[in-house]
């Protein structure tokens, strides 16, 4: 899908220069000259990028980036400030309003374009179904027949009418291969392939050099130039598709770590000096290279700019000569992230060359070596630090790939060891299984047999018992009804684990009712007020229902036990059930800890039990794939709530009369 550019500037020259550039990078164009225009295209026209003049006649650039930023349906617009006055004022304001980018004028339009395109995620990380190929020749002609023939051959194509050009579409587009002519005014092939090859980002890009001459010995330099291959004009042009598929096979199997930056892309150049004059001159030769040049005068602005938009190279130039110069260097490298800036000085005194790289500079020119030497130096620490994050990029590669096999690794032994803890589990669980009828068997019958005989022996008239001796008897029996309680409730702890349900609609008001019958008849001497709610029904297990009901309705009649008047309330609210006393309650913050086995938040003489009961009920409610919790104070009661499947519950209220002792 084509983007679309918003271009707001009151020059004629400026919005024309930049239509042409966008439009021959495919984008289409909306033209504003006024703050008015602009304001109406924010809320009429369809736009991807808007390009901002901070200085209108009716209007400032940062007014109009914030009410661009306000509006929700323009939060994902890419923009881009642009100002004559390159004030780090200015600067700093656009980008904390929101701006992606400020370039300064005079601007170099095919760097906006490109900038644009990375913004926007187009730029070298664009794909498309077919290779691309960039072609680079002076001459149209042979450039549209090459087109022609690769385009034939399914491949994209790019042109580029020079070297200079050439280099900057390789940084923006990234293409598969470069095909470039060999004599061309301006930089010739052989330098083209040759910063392609200084080039981190672009280096391993195969290139084909093709030229009109014969000779061998031109073809031995091309070659040394750092070509991949080599095509005479005067050949059979079927020659060149045949010899792109041999250099693109060869590259095929190189390591897929993208790189960010190019040496020839869009690069950002901070230039540092308190001397204006120089400052403009710094500016001016480091623009000719293609640079977007970030003026400077005061260290403290550079400090932060660099905190809210990084650059490629610092230049300090001349004016921070001595203490002033290495103290402003010393304090950018300082800086977390920002000193792994490359940090260029300039000065007139070799003496000071040496002091200055101690202070953490990376490289010192002389300003008198001229323009040249220094955009070398510029372009040398750029090309070192794209290197550098190459390196550092393609060892995090690997490393991340590393640890993936590892991770992989892990978990293949993971499920493995799982694999096998289950098979124990399940050997074991069978094995508990056996144990539990055993248990069954053969503690049950000595604790009947025990209990049986003290019960008779404390009702025996003809051979009557002293008191004491009844005492003790009595907790024998107690003691033995306890033990038979801890085992029949283990058995159920170990039926619910095991996940054995036997689902059917449960009507468990009417469970509920004969609960509280056998409770009533446990606790003979006690009057406890109970209320069931009527229709309540689940899709359930019924004896685990039952196992449920029982524990929570004994407890709340256990530790209703003090209480005047007990009321216990079983009921339904919002899908819930509930067992609701006014009995002891439980401390705050501690109701977690009622599920845990053998857990007891009370004193044991004041209310026994086995501590395995409400464990027990958790399980059973776990295996029905329900939830229970409990809420209660200290001496104010409890509420139990447990959910399970539901099987079109009615509620309503239905009171069972309290009961009377005679």
């Amino acid at each position: 899908m084509t983007s679309s550019v918003l271009i707001v500037d009151d020059s004629l020259t400026v919005r024309m220069n930049l239509h042409e550039a966008f439009e021959a990078d495919g984008f289409a164009t909306v033209l504003c000259a006024s703050g008015e225009q602009a304001r109406a295209a924010f809320t009429s026209a369809a736009f991807d990028v808007a390009v901002l003049d901070v200085l209108l006649p009716d209007a400032d650039g940062l007014e109009l980036l914030t009410e661009l930023r306000g509006m929700p349906t323009r939060k994902d617009v890419v923009t881009v400030l642009l100002s004559s006055e390159d004030d780090v004022a200015d600067r700093l304001a656009g980008l904390r309003i929101g701006a992606d980018e400020y370039v300064g004028k005079p601007y170099d339009a095919g760097y906006v374009v490109a900038r644009c395109r990375q913004l926007l995620g187009e730029g070298p990380y664009r794909r498309t179904d077919r290779t691309t190929v960039l072609v680079v020749d002076d001459s149209m002609t042979f450039r549209e027949q090459l087109r022609e023939l690769l385009e034939g051959e399914g491949y994209a194509v790019l042109t580029a009418p020079s070297g200079e050009e050439g280099l900057r579409m390789a940084a923006d587009r990234r293409p598969a291969a470069v095909i470039v002519d060999g004599v061309m005014p301006g930089i010739d092939g052989a330098t083209v392939i040759r910063r392609i090859r200084l080039d981190p980002a672009l280096r391993d890009t195969p290139c084909i050099l093709m030229t009109a001459a014969d000779d061998y010995a031109t073809e031995l330099q091309m070659l040394d130039a750092g070509a991949d291959a080599f095509v005479r004009k005067q050949q059979n042009l079927a020659i060149v598709p045949a010899k792109l598929n041999a250099v693109l096979r060869q590259s095929a199997e190189q390591l897929p770590i993208e790189v960010t930056g190019s040496l020839h892309g869009p690069s950002k150049v901070l230039a540092l000096t308190p001397d204006r004059e120089r400052l403009s001159g710094l500016a001016t030769a480091l623009r000719s290279e293609g640079y977007d040049v970030v003026p400077v005068a005061d260290a403290n602005d550079a400090l932060d700019l660099l905190a809210e938009q990084p650059v490629d190279c610092i230049v300090l130039g001349q004016g921070l000569d001595g203490d002033i110069g290495r103290d402003a260097c010393r304090r950018i490298k300082e800086v977390p992230v920002i000193g792994e800036t490359p940090v260029v000085m300039t000065g007139e005194a070799d003496d000071d060359m040496l002091a200055c790289l101690a202070a953490g500079a990376d490289d010192y020119v002389r300003a008198s070596s001229g323009a040249e030497a220094l955009r070398a130096h510029v372009r040398t620490q750029i090309r070192r630090k794209q290197s550098h994050d190459e390196s550092r990029r393609i060892r995090e590669e690997l490393m991340r790939r590393e640890l993936d096999a590892a991770e992989e690794r892990a978990a293949r032994q993971l499920a493995e060891t799982r694999a096998a803890l289950v098979e124990e589990l399940e050997w074991r669980n069978r094995e508990l299984e056996a144990f539990s009828g055993s248990v069954s068997h053969d503690l049950r019958g000595p604790l009947q047999v025990i209990s049986s005989f003290a019960e008779h022996m404390l009702d025996d008239e003809e051979d009557p018992l002293s008191a004491e001796a009844k005492r003790r008897l009595g907790r024998i029996k107690n003691a033995a009804g306890r033990m038979a309680d801890l085992v029949e409730s283990l058995l159920i702890l170990a039926r619910a684990s095991r996940g054995e349900l036997r689902r059917s609609v449960v009507d468990l008001s009417a469970t509920t009712v004969q609960v509280i019958g056998e409770v009533e008849a446990r606790y003979p001497d006690r009057s406890v007020n109970f209320t069931v709610a009527e229709g309540m029904t689940a899709d359930a297990d019924e004896g685990l229902v039952r196992v449920i009901l029982e524990n929570l309705i004994n407890n709340a009649v256990k530790f209703t036990g003090k209480i005047a008047h007990p009321v216990i309330t079983i009921g339904t609210e919002a899908g819930k059930f509930f067992v609701r006393d006014n009995g002891a309650g439980f401390p705050a913050g501690k109701a977690g800890e009622l599920f845990r086995p053998f857990a007891r938040l009370h004193n044991a003489q004041d209310f026994p039990g086995t501590g395995i009961g409400l464990t027990t009920v958790h399980r059973a409610v776990e295996r029905h794939g329900g939830e229970i919790w409990a809420e209660g104070e200290d001496g104010r009661g409890a509420t139990f709530w447990f959910t399970l499947p539901p099987a079109t519950p009615v509620p309503t209220e239905r009171r069972t009369q309290p009961r009377r002792d005679g």
